[in-house]
């Protein structure tokens, strides 16, 4: 009622300069936010420069300096940005570097985020979930939207040298070959996607609704396809969060059902609380099976899960690399593999978990699920390809 009687007796011209100021908020919001760019899809191993790669600055509580580390040594930093992308930090008041190093130093005094590690932990029993870390000192904060993303910084560099070893798919049409002839005859393709909450797009800033608003990465994937391709994709989304191999086997008649030309399976974070690798290799061979006898045309990529937490009690990460290794054995004949194991075996040797999670424990930031759907792409798209 008060705002009500404070609206209706608000002079005209007040009310002008305020409704200017809100178009002017919302103007400011329109031109940060998330645009479809290839760059940005392009994979962070092949390009020269590496797109909006996130860290979290951790702060020496004595010197008051913070530092992290990037994928790569870095040549020329092209920008850093909070991770709305609508504040770009200065070099030199708030970060330095040396180039060729990987390390990017926060002096005191800097207005880039920056936080201690005990800011990364909560009380025992003072969460929603059980998070308790494996140092046994209290739990590893949970964030449920975008709480992570809000303490990360995007860092856009070049490359000083590109030491990436870790063996990365290749594009090959005769893999996955009557999907990449309807995209390549610019006919419409089909994909069901049935995974866990990643699937879901849980943690990305678009599903959080908060800046950028960057879309999860099965999004990302649709999109790049239509850009590159010039064709209409149909993407239906069946994950559920919380789920693992055996429920995935429940959804297979609903798969059939859709007539998809390609199915992704993507499970493992949850099946690796409890699954052996072989119960899981067998499930997913099951749901391969299923798929078949139903669509005996479809083609399938079998997604190898990106790591959780190390520090997280619920997880046993040693499975990790042993699902991957099962769905090794099951590729061929129109089933290929997205290896987002060996990927994130690799990031947490030059970054911090803290620098690539979402919500702290299961599921990647903007940054991941971009890297996401650059491997996927990788197996659909050949980069030197040319659509008439």
């Amino acid at each position: 009622m008060t705002q009500a009687l404070n609206r209706q007796h608000r002079p005209a011209h007040v009310t002008a300069v305020f409704l200017m100021l809100m178009v002017n908020v919302a103007s400011s919001q329109d031109e940060f936010r998330w645009k479809y760019s290839a760059k940005q899809l392009q994979p962070f191993w092949q390009a020269e420069v590496v797109h909006r790669e996130s860290v979290l600055f951790i702060r020496d509580p004595k010197t008051g300096e913070a530092r992290a580390s990037l994928l790569f040594p870095v040549q020329r930093i092209v920008s850093v940005l909070n991770s709305s992308g609508m504040i770009e930090f200065q070099q030199g008041d708030d970060f330095r570097f040396e180039p060729g190093s990987r390390e990017i130093l926060v002096p005191v005094g800097s207005r880039i985020v920056t936080k201690v590690p005990q800011d990364l932990r909560r009380e025992p029993g003072s969460q929603k979930y059980k998070l308790t870390h494996r140092d046994g000192k209290g739990e590893i904060l949970f964030a449920a939207k975008l709480e992570y993303h809000d303490m990360q910084t995007w860092v856009t560099y070049t490359k000083a040298a590109n030491d990436w070893s870790v063996k990365m798919p290749g594009f090959d049409a005769a893999m996955l070959p009557l999907t990449i002839q309807k995209l390549r005859s610019q006919k419409p393709v089909s994909i069901v996607l049935l995974g866990d909450s990643i699937s879901t797009g849980c943690n990305a800033s678009g599903w959080a609704d908060g800046a950028p608003h960057q879309p999860p990465y099965q999004d990302l994937l649709q999109l790049h396809l239509e850009a590159h391709y010039g064709t209409k994709v149909l993407l239906t989304n069946l994950s559920v969060g919380g789920t693992s191999t055996p429920w995935g086997l429940t959804m297979i008649d609903k798969v059939v059902e859709l007539q998809p030309d390609l199915l992704i399976l993507a499970f493992g974070m949850n099946d690796s609380a409890g699954r052996s690798a072989e119960e899981y290799g067998r499930n997913i061979a099951s749901m391969i099976s299923k798929t078949r006898e139903g669509i005996p045309t479809a083609e399938l990529i079998l997604v190898a899960s990106m790591l959780g937490n190390r520090d997280w009690t619920a997880l046993n990460h040693d499975v990790f690399p042993l699902y991957r290794d099962e769905l090794a054995e099951l590729c061929h004949d129109g089933v290929a593999l997205a290896d987002m194991t060996s990927v994130w075996i690799e990031f947490l040797k030059r970054k911090k978990d803290w620098d690539l999670t979402g919500n702290g424990v299961n599921h990647p930031n903007d940054f991941g699920h971009r890297v996401y759907a650059q491997v996927l792409s990788t197996l659909l798209i050949d980069r030197d390809s040319k659509i008439p």
